[in-house]
């Protein structure tokens, strides 16, 4: 199917595009918008159409013939992903990549794709992941090429894939977690067919690296309502296949003690938290130990200590999806601190607040956040306590570090002062001393440079050598 009645919206991506497609054209070679850009123009999905800098495109063109028409009009150019048709250029400030139409499959046992390059739009949009991406924009004649109905699909909010979806995602299976994302962003009806080829080939996922994986669940939890997207993976069992925590905290109700399902109140959390993704992350894995740590007693439940279980978990899972050290450290240290608030149950003391900052760094205001959405409950009088406490906590902190500076909480003395005090070299009584006033620091406040060092004096005198 083709239409020559183009969206408005249209415009700013082939205005981005006309140079690029007057030399294809002037080499008698067809090339199309495909893809994202195209599907997004169409919904209005980009806030600022004028402002998109990545532009997916396919041609019939060759690979060494699309490096050739690229000559003299790209800022730069790589040929990376060449062996499967694709080059990537820069002009201008946008990123252009340039793919050989091309009909793709994956051996049963294979991570990489096995390619074969053709002249044919439909053959090429056939292999794309769902109808509502299947569509292209021919740049010389302003076609709209969508022959496997992916506007119907989109205009009634339906999921479907181009082939048979058993094909689609066997020849490639992170397509069936995509399937979730999409699911989540456009508000769409997965085709029961499309549930059904997923359910049964969830497995096939093992031969998807980590690293993909990775970036396809980065993708899923900024969505503004990620929970939609999760349901998906968890009722379709993709998630135990990768993210096997997840399904783990569908926790079976128990009638005598009514206890919460850990899996909504998790969803819930993300689903209110801002859409920052490692925040998104600490609230998808911050109560991931409760299942371990479930306990029952005295006509109630307990999770002891599933914040340190569950940052454990946090640690083992993301290493194995293969975040970076960075995000591993940052996710697992919120996910562990997730409950330092509660302890505080007598109001917010000089000491309470200089420990709570200390211990949360630069993730102040993340692990606020997350505290504060960490409450789900409908019970409104719990709700609004809460939330008048954590209040009183920023307010608190806010007048203390009028008074301090609580964002650099250290010893007042240091390690050059203290052996030069006490006559020593360096050793491990002076991290331990460094250690002694650091803690009195946090208790009391800060010390003038003479209490210091009758403090060093004291605590010398009791553990010096002899």
């Amino acid at each position: 199917m083709a239409s020559t009645e183009i969206p408005d919206r249209f415009v700013p991506l082939v205005e981005a595009t006309r140079s690029l497609g007057t030399r294809f054209e002037g080499a008698e070679k067809r090339l199309y918008l495909v893809g994202g850009s195209v599907r997004d123009a169409i919904v209005g999905a980009q806030d600022d159409p004028a402002g998109i800098s990545d532009f997916d495109l396919t041609t019939n063109a060759l690979p060494d013939e699309i490096e050739e028409m690229l000559r003299g009009w790209a800022d730069a150019v790589w040929t990376q992903g060449k062996r499967f048709g694709t080059i990537g250029a820069t002009h201008q400030g946008r990123t252009y990549e340039i793919t050989t139409h091309r009909a793709e499959h994956y051996s049963p046992d294979s991570r990489k794709p096995e390619v074969a390059f053709g002249d044919d739009i439909e053959t090429d949009l056939a292999r794309r992941d769902f109808t509502i991406n299947a569509m292209a924009l021919e740049l010389s004649t302003m076609e709209l090429i969508d022959p496997y109905g992916g506007l119907v699909d989109l205009a009634a909010g339906k999921l479907k894939t181009p082939i048979d979806p058993r094909v689609s995602f066997d020849d490639d299976p992170l397509r069936m977690v995509r399937a979730a994302r999409f699911i989540a962003r456009f508000s769409l009806e997965p085709d029961p067919d499309l549930v059904a080829a997923i359910t049964e080939m969830a497995p096939r996922l093992s031969i998807v690296s980590a690293e993909r994986l990775r970036d396809e669940l980065d993708r899923l939890v900024v969505l503004p309502v990620p929970s939609i997207g999760l349901w998906f993976l968890v009722h379709t069992g993709l998630a135990a296949e990768f993210l096997p925590e997840l399904p783990g905290l569908e926790l079976e109700q128990d009638p005598i003690h009514h206890h919460k399902d850990v899996l909504g109140h998790t969803l819930a959390v993300m689903d209110k938290t801002s859409p920052e993704r490692l925040l998104r992350l600490s609230a998808l894995f911050h109560d991931v130990g409760k299942p371990k740590t479930r306990s029952f007693a005295g006509g109630g439940v307990s999770f002891h200590h599933h914040e340190v279980v569950g940052a454990r978990m946090t640690k083992v899972r993301m290493e194995a999806l293969r975040y970076s050290n960075d995000d591993v450290e940052t996710v697992t240290k919120l996910v562990e601190l997730h409950l330092r608030f509660h302890t505080y149950r007598l109001g917010w003391t000089d000491k309470a607040v200089r420990r709570y900052v200390r211990d949360a760094g630069p993730l102040l205001a993340q692990l606020n956040e997350l505290t504060r959405c960490d409450c789900t409950t409908r019970n409104a009088n719990k709700a609004r306590a809460l939330s008048r406490r954590m209040d009183e906590l920023e307010e608190r902190i806010v007048e203390l570090r009028a008074k301090e500076e609580l964002d650099a909480i250290r010893p007042d003395l240091d390690g050059a002062q203290i052996m030069e005090h006490l006559g020593i070299e360096p050793s491990r009584a002076v991290g331990q001393i460094l250690n002694y006033l650091l803690e009195i620091r946090l208790d009391e406040g800060p010390l003038s440079e003479a209490q210091a060092f009758e403090l060093v004096d004291a605590w010398w005198a009791e553990h010096q050598p002899g």
